[in-house]
């Protein structure tokens, strides 16, 4: 069981010890700290945070436990309740709120639970803010309201239509071609919110809605990382219900990934690559993604004149690096949108508008789409940390051994090799250590991956 507070928020397996996993107390005791950040940032009277959750079966009691913490500091609290992680980010700068709470675990199983904290803009806090929300949490420094000027929780249930107007409201969402091309889509909300978020956006668009998984009861019918393995069933019910295409989203909604009419992926990793696309064909400009994600969106950068440029792992990194290149669009491999024309954050909801906007364009084949973009192909894997292990040590001597070939150290190690690629970092959500590659052949690409498996494994015995 693990409890890991990092700068991207407290994430942990619910229940065991206090410090050791996600318990109550720990949940309070890092919300508390929060809050006084926020406090910290601006003297004023009244203070608000928007807090919502995805529908995982810890989420009601953490969220609770979250909010009343708050209340006890004087902040008001507006209760999203069911949510998206981008239907809070969209809905803290609306409320003019303070900040923002989001009680999920993104692609984590059942078991695990988080806090993600968010900003006055609606946006991930960055390394210095949660460097000190973790200080004050270790220091116990926290001042509590009293009884005259306690918080108060206000819900509010329309931020999921309202994230979902602000989408079909986007200038290249074009809604009446979408109506006009009759699509017909299965979507896998592995029974999280996400099965009711994207079903109420694909019905407004006209689009005939195959609901799979879409319970939002947090039984996680599978592994809920929306990875090829783990969707046998949307394969199954694409191909039985000769559907245009599929669609899978995390269990709080910020990562998208699509599948073929013929039960085949579409590719993580070209989600991003085909809704900028669609998005620099009209919009010409610049993009950013992160070390780990494909060579295909620079490639099609390119081929609109554009600059691309890859920034460190995680999406405050990307963001930070998409507003100084005041790029159109850009985002992460792992299906992550950010689209700065809506919000600065991670939005499976406007990936899906988009993505729908440029078949309805091109007015091809899901399998057909694919064919025109370049062909890349990684392979993603892990090493679970054993107790102990200097992984920055390891690191250092691989780069070291690497020198002479074209290296980036500002996230883990990153080594460009003519042909392929390879970057190994320490995961700053769980305990193992990525290894993504990407190579001209799936074979090659699982080859350079266990190369570095093997090497990292000597080194960890030595």
């Amino acid at each position: 069981m693990t409890l890991i507070k990092s700068i991207s928020g407290i994430r942990g397996t619910i229940g065991g010890q206090v410090g050791d996993n996600l318990t109550p107390i720990d949940a309070v005791k890092f919300a508390s700290a929060y809050g006084v950040w926020l406090k910290q940032q601006r003297n004023k009277e009244h203070y608000k945070v928007v807090v919502g959750r995805d529908a995982r079966i810890s989420g009601e009691m953490i969220q609770n436990l979250v909010m009343n913490t708050l209340v006890g500091l004087g902040i008001h609290v507006v209760d999203l309740g069911l949510s998206t992680t981008p239907t809070v980010e969209i809905a803290v700068p609306m409320e003019h709120a303070d900040g923002g709470i989001i009680l999920t675990a993104s692609h984590n199983p059942k078991q695990w639970n988080a806090l993600k904290l968010l900003n006055d803009k609606g946006e991930f806090l960055d390394a210095v803010e949660g460097a000190k929300i973790l200080e004050i949490a270790e220091s116990d420094a926290m001042t509590f309201a009293d009884v005259d000027n306690l918080g108060k929780i206000t819900k509010n249930k329309a931020y999921m239509d309202l994230h979902i107007i602000e989408v079909l409201d986007l200038p290249l969402v074009n809604v009446k071609a979408i109506e006009e091309a009759r699509f017909k889509v299965v979507v896998d909300g592995v029974n999280s919110t996400g099965g009711i978020a994207i079903p109420l956006l694909l019905e407004r668009l006209g689009v005939d809605v195959v609901k799979l998984f879409c319970e939002p009861n947090g039984e996680f019918p599978h592994n809920p990382e929306p990875l090829k393995e783990h969707l046998g069933d949307l394969s199954e019910k694409v191909v039985k219900e000769r559907a245009d295409f599929g669609i899978v989203v995390d269990p709080d909604v910020d990562r998208l990934a699509f599948m073929d009419e013929n039960g085949d992926m579409f590719g993580e990793e070209y989600t991003l690559v085909a809704c900028a696309d669609y998005v620099l064909s009209r919009t010409p400009g610049n993009t950013v993604s992160n070390m780990s994600s494909t060579r295909a969106l620079r490639d099609v950068t390119e081929k609109y004149g554009g600059t691309y440029e890859a920034s460190a792992v995680g999406e405050v990194n990307v963001v930070k690096l998409m507003k100084k290149n005041k790029v159109v669009i850009g985002g992460e491999g792992n299906g992550g949108i950010i689209y700065p024309e809506s919000h600065y954050g991670r939005d499976a909801l406007v990936g899906v508008a988009l993505f729908l906007s440029l078949l309805a364009d091109k007015n091809m084949s899901v399998s057909a789409l694919r064919k025109t973009y370049p062909n890349y192909f990684m392979s993603k894997k892990k090493i679970e940390l054993t107790p102990g292990l200097e992984v920055d040590g390891i690191l250092k001597t691989i780069e070291k051994h690497y020198q002479n070939e074209n290296l980036t150290t500002i996230d883990g190690v990153k080594i460009d090799f003519t042909e392929s690629w390879v970057h190994l970092r320490k995961s700053n959500t769980e305990p193992i250590i990525r290894i993504y590659t990407e190579a001209k052949s799936q074979n090659e690409a699982d080859t350079l991956a266990d190369k570095f498996i093997e090497e990292i494994g000597t080194l960890a015995k030595n």
